[in-house]
């Protein structure tokens, strides 16, 4: 698939993403099997997420009663589609991060499932895990979630993870488009200490 075509198919599983992750937000039905044990991870960008809506939301109102006050021809005729435009990416912020609250990392019996925002998954298997600690790494990059470098693989909003996971050598690890190989394997949880302890519980040998 050439790269264009490949952008585009990203950009439209991402916009179907964000809105079923808003319809089950408004729901209140977390993107979770039943049994499976779930973890946030949306603690560290939330409350710029929530500004942003918030500014967002504000921006929409304020346009409109601006242009309701133009006695213009003009100002009706670019009301409705910048009306349109502004509650779009309204919600489609708020569908951003309702993603946080739906699709929480998940600990089942046989492996991590590790989120971030719309789409992003990995699968750990419990099996390939040999230690787990409470450790913090950044990595550089402009609103990156993902970092992929000398088999540590890094998943955390904001730059940032505080749990690593090493593995019992080099892994294949599926994710919701493709495998990535990895040795180490790094992720934001607002618990983690909660999550070291629960993953050490069901992983033997586990550190």
């Amino acid at each position: 698939m050439s790269s264009p075509w490949r952008l585009a198919k990203h950009a439209v599983l991402l916009e179907l993403a964000i809105w079923r992750n808003l319809a089950r937000w408004v729901a209140r039905r977390p993107d979770a099997p039943a049994g499976a044990l779930q973890f946030g991870y949306g603690r560290l960008t939330a409350p710029v997420l929530w500004l942003w809506i918030f500014g967002s939301f504000a921006e929409v109102v304020a346009l409109e009663l601006v242009l309701r006050s133009v006695d213009a021809t003009w100002a009706e005729v670019v009301r409705i589609p910048l009306f349109v435009v502004g509650l779009w990416g309204a919600l489609w912020m708020l569908g951003m991060a309702s993603s946080f609250a739906v699709r929480r990392h998940l600990l089942l019996d046989d492996r991590v499932v590790v989120r971030s925002g719309p789409r992003f998954r990995l699968d750990v298997p419990l099996a390939a895990i040999v230690s787990c600690r409470v450790v913090e790494h950044e990595f550089e990059g402009i609103a990156r979630t993902v970092h992929h470098e000398d088999g540590l693989l890094l998943v955390g909003p904001g730059n940032r993870t505080n749990v690593e996971l090493t593995l019992d050598g080099p892994t294949a690890l599926a994710t919701h488009d493709g495998q990535r190989v990895a040795d180490r394997v790094g992720l934001w949880a607002d618990e983690p200490r909660e999550l070291v302890r629960l993953l050490g519980a069901r992983v033997p040998g586990a550190r």
